[in-house]
């Protein structure tokens, strides 16, 4: 798994793999934050765009996916102040 995706449909489709890996019980829960917080804060300007998911990212992945991945980073990443 790679950290750094310079194309968004790419990117997408890994985020996308590693929810998919979690929701068919393969990897625990765990592992998916560890893996999703790897990947988000080496692309972090790429995934967010003015504290929101990418338009681009958001359709690969679907609305089921985007919901746990941005509960996992939320989770995360403490609130700015």
């Amino acid at each position: 798994m790679r950290a750094v995706y310079r194309n968004p449909k790419e990117l997408a489709t890994c985020l996308k793999d590693i929810v998919d890996t979690y929701t068919d019980d393969l990897i625990s829960y765990e592992k998916m934050e560890d893996r999703i917080m790897k990947i988000v804060n080496a692309n972090k300007d790429s995934i967010y765009k003015e504290k929101s998911m990418s338009v681009k990212i958001a359709n690969v992945l679907g609305d089921k996916r985007v919901e746990i991945i941005n509960k996992v980073v939320e989770s995360k990443i403490a609130p700015e102040v």
